[in-house]
């Protein structure tokens, strides 16, 4: 059964490896081009060609989508398996794979089609995500349903973490569906309903910008959803600061939005309603610190106004 994968960043990175562990041949990885990144801007590798080239695997980075075309049909897979891919694959393409193209996307569709459904999940207080396996066809997402896992989104889930989570849910969610029709046996097929369906916006980094006159429950999913990018920001004298962490309290009375409550022994920033507690943040020139830490350097009283 010959496989040809195509994902880029490091969520895609556990499905290549459960695919060459339970030793199904991967003939070819498409990905994206090397991009500058970090301070330097030094062109670098996505994770997913970093670990293609570790298993010796032939990687192609096509610019478009004809040129995916090209390069799928070079190799006669049986199916082409997806993950966070980052290129439209174009309908002609679709139909070369004998059973395909399966994509693993990050929610339990039709919820959350799009580029975010991880951060948007959480944004929203939604109680519970996970992944699709979906037969891709010409719409966005809309493709019909093999099979889905869903996870709980707790109380101090970031993006980062449920990613972590989804990135492995997807291929244990996979591997029984590509066994199926190694097999020759019916995969169900069920379409998407017609009612339902959200759309999960690409993020955008002025997002981060924390608005104080918001609910203090708003922020702690704005916070959570925004991390490791383009994370949550607001303004403390006059330093750039991320808020790294923090979580929603409940307080008597009616706080001034973006005022300091108190600062001992927690960070307690009123806002539009409730509080919001602050546990970790960073200076736009330091490292992530506990708020006690970060107080010392850039000290606050009860009053002060920031943002």
């Amino acid at each position: 059964m010959r496989i040809v994968f195509a994902g880029a960043p490091a969520f895609a990175c556990p499905t290549l490896e459960a695919l060459q562990a339970a030793g199904y041949p991967v003939v070819a990885v498409l990905t994206q081009p090397d991009r500058p990144a970090g301070r330097g801007r030094k062109l670098t590798p996505t994770p997913v060609k970093t670990l293609a080239d570790e298993f010796a695997i032939p990687v192609h980075t096509p610019e478009n989508g004809a040129v995916a075309e090209q390069i799928v049909q070079e190799y006669h897979p049986d199916v082409v398996v997806v993950v966070a891919y980052g290129l439209i694959l174009p309908a002609s393409l679709l139909t070369i794979p004998r059973f395909g193209c399966l994509n693993i996307h990050a929610s339990l569709l039709p919820r959350w089609r799009g580029a975010a459904p991880i951060a948007r999940a959480i944004e929203a207080g939604d109680a519970q995500t996970g992944v699709t396996i979906m037969r891709l066809d010409a719409g966005l997402d809309t493709g019909p349903m093999l099979a889905h896992a869903t996870t709980d989104i707790g109380p101090t889930d970031t993006a980062l973490t449920l990613a972590d989570r989804l990135a492995r849910l997807g291929p244990e969610t996979l591997l029984p569906v590509l066994n199926a029709l190694h097999r020759g046996a019916s995969v169900p097929e069920v379409a998407q309903p017609t009612t339902g369906a959200t759309y999960a916006r690409k993020l955008r980094k002025e997002e981060g910008v924390i608005d104080w006159q918001r609910e203090a429950l708003a922020l702690d999913r704005q916070i959570r959803a925004l991390t490791p990018w383009p994370e949550a920001r607001t303004v403390i004298g006059d330093v750039a600061t991320k808020i790294c962490a923090a979580r929603a309290v409940e307080i008597e009375g009616e706080p001034a939005p973006g005022v300091v409550l108190q600062v001992k022994p927690d960070l307690l920033i009123g806002t539009g309603r409730g509080a919001l507690c602050v546990t970790s943040l960073q200076a736009a020139s330091g490292r992530a610190q506990v708020a006690a830490s970060f107080l010392q350097a850039h000290p606050l009283r009860p009053g002060d106004r920031i943002g």
